[in-house]
């Protein structure tokens, strides 16, 4: 009988504690940030961090919603090159230094054809940057994004 009031306690404590804490996660939020536009604009991104995601990003996907984006975090500046092996539609590409400014766009990046990764075209990498942010094409110039922007994330 004290095993099963002292089982009950627990239970009750547990069922208590579970209600504190920080917020749940849903599903669309996990890994994500949002990545605000001098403009006011705002969109979600998907946070690239490990370095399999960095390599895979929007492979084989089909599409990116116009207020949804892919952000990759490097662990240092560097000149990144970015290509489209393996992606299905044309992005975007900013890239951004280590204070978040702007210093290379790539408008409506298409995606590469051929089915030999080594035939597919590198773009950008001409400056140093640390972060590099995904849009779906033409959403660059929708959002009005120019280099010398800051963005914060």
């Amino acid at each position: 009988m004290v095993r099963w009031r002292l089982s009950a306690a627990c239970f009750a404590l547990a069922l208590a504690l579970a209600g504190c804490g920080p917020k749940a996660v849903t599903l669309d939020e996990y890994q994500t940030t949002i990545v605000t536009f001098p403009n006011g604009k705002s969109v979600r991104a998907e946070m690239m961090l490990r370095d399999v995601d960095l390599m895979r990003g929007m492979m084989f996907r089909d599409s990116l919603p116009p207020d949804r984006g892919m952000l990759f975090f490097h662990a240092r500046p560097g000149k990144y090159q970015y290509w489209m092996y393996q992606v299905r539609i044309p992005l975007d590409i900013v890239w951004m230094d280590r204070t978040r400014r702007i210093v290379e766009i790539s408008a409506n990046t298409p995606p590469c054809t051929s089915s030999k990764a080594s035939e597919c075209p590198l773009y950008g990498g001409n400056f140093e940057a640390q972060y590099v942010l995904e849009l779906a094409g033409g959403m660059a110039a929708k959002y009005g994004l120019r280099v010398g922007d800051t963005l914060r994330f």
